[in-house]
């Protein structure tokens, strides 16, 4: 176990701080001291900083090689990550009492309910798609526990989120809101469609600019 004691101590505070801050007591307890806004800043900041630890510590992991790297593995990633920024794009400032990062609720209209239509977890969605793209193109075994546990725990995590929001609405209103929102799916562009596809397109292209200066690598060998 010779070097891989910090992405161990890494991996699991990660999982600790993804789930001992969201559950009772202990999230009531918070927000009643700062706040629903002050609960979001710090756990947002917490996700953040645990998360940048990980990363560097699957970087120190001792290096084992279970396939090389090939050129045609970015582009995997390139299209993952593009459909990555499209759901972004999509689920951003839109309400969804589905999951996680929903934007006004009591606004939401089954009738219309944009991508929450069709992905009731976007966000966790966004991040298994990330985790899953950029599996490929890093082949050793710290990165596959790294981006394969990441997205294990996205596909985890909107099971999870399914039942809780299932016993706080009540069986029959889940089940009723989750019908009525597929009968409102629609393939028609909606209101603002265009200016998020602009804005998938200029996430995109802002996250190939700054990979090379944070993480060190090209995001694309072109």
């Amino acid at each position: 176990m010779n070097g891989w004691g910090e992405l161990i101590s890494a991996y699991s505070v990660f999982l600790l701080s993804h789930s001992l801050p969201v559950r009772p007591p202990v999230k009531p307890m918070i927000v009643a001291r700062i706040g629903k806004a002050g609960f979001a800043l710090l756990y947002s900041a917490l996700s953040l900083a645990v998360l940048a630890w990980l990363i560097i510590a699957a970087g120190r992991a001792p290096y084992v090689e279970l396939w090389p790297r090939l050129p045609w593995q970015d582009h995997v990633t390139l299209t993952a990550m593009a459909a990555v920024c499209l759901i972004v794009a999509m689920a951003a400032f839109r309400p969804n009492p589905f999951s996680f990062g929903g934007w006004r609720n009591a606004r939401f209209d089954p009738a219309y309910p944009g991508i929450a239509g069709w992905l009731r977890h976007p966000y966790l969605a966004a991040l298994a798609l990330w985790a899953a793209g950029h599996v490929v193109p890093n082949g050793d075994l710290a990165h596959i526990l790294l981006f394969g546990g990441f997205t294990l725990f996205a596909l985890m995590g909107m099971r999870l989120i399914d039942r809780r929001r299932k016993r706080e609405m009540g069986p029959a209103q889940w089940l009723g809101l989750l019908q009525a929102t597929k009968s409102g799916r629609s393939l028609m562009p909606g209101a603002g469609t265009i200016v998020r596809l602009v804005a998938a397109l200029a996430l995109l292209a802002v996250l190939i600019s700054l990979h090379p200066l944070v993480i060190g690598l090209e995001a694309v060998s072109w």
